[in-house]
This record gives structure tokens, C-alpha cells and sequence, in this order.
């Protein structure tokens, strides 16, 4: 295993550090790690202590992530770190992104090789946070390039915006996780910010293919306004980012709340269709709301069932006015 020295801090008085990665910006003393707890100060020299140490390894469907827009029908060699920038009251995924789970070291090389097995198109970075991978990510993303395979991250997009520029040019895809459009809801159940998230998105979209996930929680996120401003938002970004709501079932700091009805779930979809081209509703079957829609005659271009995916519209053309979908295709 390698150890890596990490990018993106500066020394201060002291053997003091400040970790510059992430908005959390934190100063870090010697023998200690920052927030995240995966990059830690060594006699003011910051290590990234999570490089290549993945806590688990899965051939996953392109549309788990989900990636709706991107090689749909595909699956992906799945990893992910063992860590977070946020604190989430409601993470599904608490069991090794807010506690140190067994992890294995895949070097960049070894990861490569381990990508295309399955049919896999790539490799997604996924399950907690992969930007705390920034230094493997920028190792790994050129080499599975090179073998014309996919790089995707699915993430909650809490970086600064220098290294989200070096970043994003390399990575073919990325899922955003857009956890709210107020930062009261970030600050109070996150422990972040969401104007951080939002210009990674703005980031990411001009160099790479972006869909962002809403996770609608009842009573918290889930207002008429919230659906309003949230696709009002992402429209001026521009309307054929897709966006993805997905339905809140109770789990770990949130067990008192209840799932989010069908009823809350429509009206997000259908608020933020007359601002958006594409829009979805995940944890959930609602008849149409999977399904790929022409944005320019509304015929079905990919029909959805779950995690299964047909493609009626070949490299995303409308089968029925000819019309091309936004998208990364087969």
C-alpha cells in the first residue's frame, strides 16, 4: 500500500496545518486528522490515510448510482472509502461512512484491471464520500481513461472549487447529491453548507455528464416551495441536468419520521417537469416517473423496470421524432 502525501493544504505556525479540500477547511494539529478523519497531520506533513483502501467491491447497475443519462442498461465496478465530509442524520450508508469499517488497498494499476470484469464499462466511486479520494481519483480516472473506460462519482459535491476544477475535466459522470436547496437543512442535519454543493454542480456540468439526487424527507425538505426553488435552480444551470427524487425511508439518527408518501413524490415530479427536461422518482414505483421521455414529443426513449433498463432509442435518438436525448450513450 502507498502512502500518499495529500494535496490541497498549507503548513502554518507550527507543525499546524489547514486542510484546503474540502469548505470545512480545517486546521489540523500535529498527530490529528480533520473532520473527515482520513487525512491526517504527521509532523506537518497531511496524509491522505484512505488511498485506494475501498470498503467493499461491487459489479452494480449503472442506474443504482443513479446514472439515468449515462450508458443506461450498463453495469459498473462499484468502491467506495471509508469516510464522509458531512454527518448525516439520515445516511443510509452511516455503517462505514461514520464508523471505521475493514477496508482492502486496490492501487490505481490493480483497479484498472479489476474494471472491465462483468462487463463492467468503468468504475464508480461511490457509497460514502470519493472525494476524499481527490489523490487516487486523480491517479486512477487517466489510466482507466487511457483503456477507454468510464470513471463516475457519486457524490455530495462538498468541495472547494480549485480542486473541483482539477477534478472534474477527468471524471466522465458524476451523481450530485443535492441533500436540499437551503442551508438551514445542511447545517442542521448535514453538518455542511449547500452553496459549496451547488457550485460544484455549476463545475462539473460545463466539463462533465451531471444528474443530481434529491432525497425528500417529510417535514423537512419537502415543501412546494423546496420542489420550486430546487428546479428553478438547477434549470438555470440548465434544464437537461436530469434530477432524480428519491423517496426517505426511516434509518439511523431519522427512525421517528415516516416514508415519504407517493402523494409528496408526484408533486416534486411534477413541479420540476415544467422546469426540467428530465426528471425521475426513485425508492418507489410510480407508473412513468422511470422511464426516459423525449423532451421534445414526450415518446418513451428508455423504458424502465426497476434497476433494468430498455433502450428503445439507440444512442439516445427519439424513435419517434428523431430528436437527440442529453446523455452519454452505447
Amino acid at each position: 500500500m502507498e502512502e500518499k502525501e495529500a494535496l490541497y493544504y498549507e503548513k502554518l505556525d507550527g507543525l499546524k496545518i489547514r486542510c484546503r479540500l474540502c469548505p470545512h477547511m480545517c486546521g489540523v494539529a500535529d498527530g490529528a486528522a480533520g473532520k473527515c478523519g482520513l487525512r491526517e497531520n504527521r509532523g506537518g506533513v497531511l496524509f491522505a490515510l484512505s488511498y485506494g483502501r475501498t470498503v467493499t467491491v461491487n459489479v452494480d447497475p449503472i442506474e443504482k448510482k443513479p446514472l439515468y443519462h449515462f450508458m443506461p442498461g450498463s453495469v459498473i465496478l462499484s468502491i467506495g472509502p471509508n469516510g464522509c465530509t458531512f454527518a448525516c442524520d439520515n445516511c443510509q450508508n452511516w455503517h462505514i461512512s461514520q464508523e471505521r469499517s475493514p477496508t482492502q488497498f486496490i492501487s490505481p494499476e490493480e483497479l484498472v484491471r479489476l474494471s472491465s470484469r462483468e462487463g463492467s464499462i468503468g468504475v464508480a466511486f461511490t457509497y460514502t464520500e470519493p472525494l476524499l479520494w481527490f489523490e487516487y481519483l486523480k491517479d486512477a480516472a487517466p489510466l482507466l481513461r487511457e483503456k477507454g473506460l468510464k470513471s463516475v462519482i457519486v457524490t455530495n459535491g462538498f468541495l472547494n472549487e480549485e480542486p473541483a476544477r482539477e477534478l472534474a475535466p477527468l471524471i466522465d459522470g458524476f451523481n450530485v447529491d443535492l441533500k436540499g436547496i437551503r442551508d438551514e437543512f445542511y447545517k442542521t442535519y448535514c453538518g455542511g453548507r449547500v452553496e459549496p454543493v451547488k457550485r460544484f454542480i455549476e463545475i462539473a456540468s460545463a466539463v462533465s455528464h451531471v444528474e443530481v439526487t434529491n432525497l425528500v424527507i417529510p417535514g423537512l425538505n419537502d415543501s412546494r416551495k423546496d420542489f420550486e426553488d430546487l428546479a428553478a435552480w438547477l434549470a438555470a444551470v440548465s434544464p437537461e441536468v436530469p434530477l432524480h427524487f428519491s423517496r426517505f425511508f426511516p434509518q439511523y439518527r431519522m427512525t421517528d419520521r415516516s416514508p415519504t408518501s407517493e402523494k409528496t413524490l408526484r408533486e416534486a415530479y411534477d413541479i420540476a417537469r415544467k422546469k426540467l427536461h428530465y426528471v425521475y422518482v426513485g425508492n418507489i414505483f410510480i407508473d412513468g416517473t422511470e422511464d426516459t421521455h423525449c423532451a421534445k414529443c414526450g415518446a418513451v426513449v428508455v423504458r424502465r423496470v426497476g434497476y433494468t433498463a430498455e433502450v428503445l432509442g439507440p444512442k439516445g435518438i427519439c424513435p419517434s421524432c428523431g430528436a437527440q436525448v442529453k446523455g452519454v450513450w452505447i
